[in-house]
Parts: structure tokens; sequence; C-alpha cells
């Protein structure tokens, strides 16, 4: 591998070849204006470099690597298939997907290729492979981009043919998918693997969110992801025959449900993520993904995509206020970035995107506001140069993020179609965001020992290992928390009998006997020993003590009095049982104790609402602080008489920062 960058990328998509030449040269010059550094090229370029079956023409895309080295870019080579061209549609109708509601469709839109068509495989590594071996050894290129945003389902017949294969190298034999389905429900008993359908409208659908059964439609997106995921590997394997160290990526999507990220991500040389919060998306849930794409692997990661301003598809595309880029920006890179890169550098005249953002709006000129402000972030960066390169975040508390968990949790029938699961995650995160409690994201296989707090919200399926990882975490005196809708079923969707929470109830020291579905209208109490009261809303889980104490009850309905968030001694460590949606004053509540009983600290001991987050690298410390509030705010005055390396000024004691605002101030380890 060539390891980390050499500088932090900052650029973006570019798409000379929508483009006149004598507009590239234009861009060259007002992109030096910009410190832009790095250009992400050929990302739909398939119909244009093969316009058949046995026809290469890398004329153009030679003349556009040849300039952009020439002019010192580092360049992010994309493989272009994540649109097939129209030839290969007409010729081979097999390549395109077919949809949820059963229909093939025809050429058009992107990310239309069926993942398990042999057509589109054969294409697509030997596309990958043709780029490789032609522009591989080019110092220029930094990293490889397979594809583009992965994701999307096909209902097609090699689909049902692939999972069949799939299913018989996980269950081995028809009793065990029988009995993984719970097949004799309805009577649904299969007795030989053809009598299996993908789950979509036609079969046990009931909606593209709904299933009959849970445990196919299940394993119907851990097929999927793989599916798709074999498609990266074999388009990496390709650049692999003639590039063996460049890094090879993939942009990810945040939270998106359809791929199980953390399996991608052991086939990932660098996690690259595209962020596009919406105009009301909360800071805490756009730093939640930072942390999330961070902890794929654990390791810096790359922002791929942001817009410079405007969204363009998006329910409401807000511009982005004056400073908020750059806000946005470093709160990227003190999350774990080491690039900054837009979609798109220069505004397409037609498209369904023509109106996203971009470096070069539609006027064509350097004299805009979106300019300016692309223009000083690009200098800020160019002045930090490697500084914060490769540089870590470290991290007590540990929240799990599981798409087995994502799927199982919105595809159970009940008790109340308000839960969903990244809204359930985003609130436990957001007590340490609001902190400045430094989280990582993580898998519940990896490494637990590290963290002193574990919180597993709605940990509704618990999968072979777990159980016994999270035990050892407690045991030796970490602090687990987890709620309501946890523990229930196994990696079939199966309920584990006994009681809820199932295989966690020794560990909680409670059980459940029933879950009460509040709508949104309703709500309970808990009332917490200290007296204080707090809403109860979404579910109230009826809970029975086995050993746990209880430290807050039910104000009312037939099971007041009973226990609502409970906490248990096990081992060395303690377990919080949380039964009830609080709002963030209860949660608040909980976390304090389960803080305390961790002993966690923030970044800065000063209570604050600015963010502040810290890297470390090379004996220094690196505190990112930025003001996403409405009025100015106080920089902590344990941060005085540092150096903001952003300006080269000492931090003041009584300095402040204005909406919007960035320092990032060192000091010594």
């Amino acid at each position: 591998m060539k390891g980390n960058f050499k500088r932090i990328l900052y650029g973006g998509d570019y798409n000379p070849n929508q483009w006149p030449k004598d507009i590239w040269q234009e861009d060259m010059r007002i992109f030096k204006d910009a410190h832009i550094n790095s250009a992400t090229v050929n990302v739909f370029s398939w119909a244009k470099i093969q316009p058949s079956e046995e026809v290469y023409d890398f004329s153009e895309l030679d003349e556009i690597i040849e300039m952009l080295s020439r002019e010192k870019y580092d360049i992010v080579l994309a493989t272009s298939t994540a649109a097939l061209p129209a030839w290969m549609v007409k010729r081979y109708p097999e390549v395109a997907r077919t949809d949820y509601e059963g229909r093939h469709h025809k050429f058009g839109q992107r990310h239309n290729a069926c993942p398990n068509s042999p057509v589109y495989q054969k294409y697509a590594g030997a596309l990958a492979g043709e780029l490789a071996k032609r522009y591989g050894s080019n110092k220029h290129v930094t990293c490889w981009h397979i594809n583009n945003e992965y994701g999307g389902d096909c209902y097609c017949e090699n689909c049902e043919k692939a999972f069949r294969v799939w299913l018989r190298k996980k269950y081995k034999t028809l009793e065990a998918l029988n009995k993984a389905w719970n097949l004799e429900f309805w009577g649904h008993t299969i007795y030989d693997w053809d009598e299996v359908v993908l789950p979509n409208a036609l079969s046990e659908g009931l909606d593209n969110d709904k299933t009959a059964f849970a445990g196919i439609s299940i394993d119907y997106r851990r097929f999927i992801s793989d599916s798709l995921l074999s498609n990266f590997v074999m388009e990496r394997d390709a650049v692999r025959c003639y590039d063996k160290e460049t890094p090879v990526t993939t942009n990810l999507m945040g939270t998106y449900k359809g791929l199980d990220y953390f399996k991608w991500a052991k086939e990932m040389d660098v996690v690259s993520w595209d962020n596009y919060p919406s105009y009301n998306t909360p800071w805490s849930q756009t730093a939640m993904c930072h942390d999330l794409m961070r902890g794929l692997k654990d390791e810096p990661f790359m922002l791929m995509e942001q817009t410079p301003s405007q969204q363009n598809w998006q329910p409401y595309n807000s511009l982005k206020r004056p400073g908020q880029m750059r806000a946005q920006s470093y709160q990227t890179i003190a999350h774990g970035a080491d690039t900054i890169q837009f979609f798109q550098l220069r505004r397409s005249v037609g498209g369904c995107e023509k109106f996203h953002g971009a470096v070069i709006a539609h006027v064509g000129t350097e004299d805009t506001r979106v300019f300016r402000e692309v223009s000083q972030l690009g200098q800020e960066l160019e002045q930090l140069g490697d500084m914060t390169l490769g540089s870590v975040n470290e991290a007590e508390v540990g929240i799990v993020f599981d798409w087995d968990n994502y799927w199982a949790l919105e595809y159970t029938s009940g008790p109340t179609v308000d839960l969903t699961y990244v809204d359930q995650i985003h609130q436990y995160y957001k007590y340490f965001y609001d902190r400045n409690i430094p989280v990582n994201m993580i898998p519940f296989d990896g490494n637990l020992d590290r963290y002193k707090i574990i919180v597993a919200p709605v940990l509704y399926m618990v999968k072979e290992g777990m159980r016994e990882a999270l035990e050892n975490f407690v045991r030796k005196g970490g602090v687990l928390v987890t709620t309501y809708m946890s523990g229930i079923v196994d990696q079939s969707d199966n309920v584990y009998l006994g009681g809820y929470p199932g295989v966690l109830s020794d560990m909680a020291g409670v059980w459940v006997e029933e879950i009460d579905a509040l709508a949104p209208e309703q709500q309970n109490t808990v009332i917490f020993h200290d007296g204080e009261s707090v809403p109860g809303r979404l579910v109230c889980d009826i809970i029975h003590l086995k050993g746990a104490e209880c430290i807050g009850r039910y104000g009312k309905d037939f099971y007041a009095e009973s226990p609502a968030v409970t906490r248990n001694r096990f081992g060395d460590g303690h377990v919080y049982y949380i039964g009830t949606g609080m709002d963030c004053p209860g949660i608040a509540k909980v976390l304090d104790m389960a803080a305390e009983d961790g002993c966690v600290k923030p970044v800065v001991e000063e209570e604050t609402g600015l963010e502040i987050t810290c890297r470390r690298k090379d004996g220094y410390r690196y505190y990112f602080v930025i003001n996403f509030k409405e009025e100015d705010l106080e920089i902590p005055s344990c941060l005085a008489g540092n150096t903001d390396v952003l300006t080269g000024e000492p931090v003041r004691s009584g300095d402040t920062l204005s909406k919007y605002d960035v320092k990032i101030i060192r000091t010594k380890e």
C-alpha cells in the first residue's frame, strides 16, 4: 500500500468530458485560485470509454489524466461501473434489474445493473482491469474509486438462483432452513431448494419495509449486501492485477440501510463516504455518521462528496449559510477525515443534478460567494499541510451499530411503526455529543475491552457470540446500557423463550412480561428516586426484577409503580436497562449515572455549548472547536494560551466564537 495521503485531498467530482476543451483550461485556472489539489474523474464514463463489447476508447480520458498529472493533481480514478451503457442493456437485457414489484427494467437511471448478472460481472471486471493496466503506474493516481454509491435491490431470476446457492452454503440442509425461517407458520415448509423464491411484492413482501417472514427477508438483505460486495471485490482484484499499492475505496452513504458497511470495510483499503445532511439534520447526527464511518475500520476516512452549498434532490434544498460549509468541513476533519471533496467541481448544464451545488456555478466565474468560501477553506487546508493527517480519535465510550439489527428491528411486526433504528441510536449518541464525550461507533464483534461504557440501544437481535462478548465486558468492570426491544430474537428473528430481554435477561437482572405500545398522543411518566419525573413514550416494558434495582418507576396506568429503569450489578460491572422511550432529560438522567460508574470524561472539563473534538498525533493534541449555536460562545479557559493553527495566533482567555466560527487549537501531550 502507498500508505496515507501526503496532503489533505481537496477537490471533488470533475466531469470535463461534459464540456468543450476550451473550458478545461479555464477550470484549471479557477481551481488553482481555490487551492484545489485533487479531482475524482471517470465516475460515469463507461459509455464513452467502451462504445461496444470489443472496443475501448481512452483517448479523451488520456487527455484528462495527462492534464491533471501535468497540474500535479491527486487523481481519484473511478471505474465507471455504476451505470450501464445503453448498448449492453440492448444486447443483453438480463443485465438490467428487476424491481420489488417484479418489473424488469429497461435502460435508464443508474445503479441499474443486476449484481448477479454474469454479463455485467464480465464487462465490469474487464473494464476495471483495463483502466488499471493503462493508468495504474501513474504516480498521480492516488486512489481507486470503484463503482459509485453501491445500493439497491434486484429480484430477477439470476438473483433468485444465486440466493438459493447462498442459502445452501449458509444452512447446508433444508431442515435447517425451515427451522431458521420457522416455515411451519402458515404451512410454508420448503421441500426443495428450487421452491425458495425471493421475498418481494409477489411473494412474502407486504411492502418494501415489511414482510410476512422476517427470516427470509433478513437473509435476502444479507445476500444482496454480499452480492454487491462481491462486485466491489471483483473490480478491486482486477485493479490489483496491475496496481498493487494504490488504495482502493468506494463511497459509502452513512447510515444507509441496504449494505452491511462493517462487512464491506474489511474489503476496503480506506473508507470514504458522501455527506449530505438536510437543512434540519441535527449537527449531532452528522457527527454520528462521521464517527460511524471512522469506526468501520477504526481509522481516518475520506470525505468523497459534500456540496459546497445546495443540494437538489431533497424535499427542501436550502443554501448553506455563510460559513456553514467551512464549519461543516472542519467538523468532518475533527471526526476523522483526511480529505474534503465536493460533488461537484463544475455545475452540470442538464440532467437531474443540474441544480446541485458546485465550486463553479452556472455563471461560470469565480465571482460568487460559494467560490470565495471554497477558496478560503482551500487556502487554510493548504497551510494546515499534513499536520493532522493520520491523527487518531480516541474514545472510552462505544455505541453498537449493527446492520442485522437495523434490518430486523424495522422488519418486525409491532409493537409500533414509530420505532426506527437510526433514530434510537442517535438519541443516545446525542447525550455524549452534547457533553463533548468522545464516542466510537462499533460492531458487536469488535474489541470491547478498550471501552469503559458500551451503549447498545434496541439490541433486538442477539447473534451468536454477542451475549458472551457483552457479558465478558461487564464482568470485567464495564458498564452496559441497553433498552426496550433488546435481546428478543436470534439471527433468524426467532424469539428467545423465557421472557424478554431473552439471553440478556440474566445480565440485566430483569425479565419483561409485556410490551405496551404508546400512540403518539399517549405518554406515561418515569419517576426517579430523587423525585424527578420525565415522560415515557413509544413503548413501556412491564418489568419484573430478578436481582436488579429499580432506579425509576412508572407513574401511571395499570403498571404504575413497577420498574421502568433498572441497574444491575454483574461481575465487576453494571448493566442499565431502560424500559421506555424517554426524552433527552430522562436519557441524560440515566447516562449521567452510567458515566459516573464508568468514570468517563469529556475532552474538556468545562461545560460549553461548543462542539469540541480531539485528534492526536506525534505528541500533540488538536482540539477542533466549532460553534454551531446561534449565540456567541466563550472558548473554555483550559485551552487559553495555546495556538490556533489556522491563524498562528494564541488563544486568549475570554475569546469567543460566533456561529460557524472554528479554531484548531494545538497542545502538547
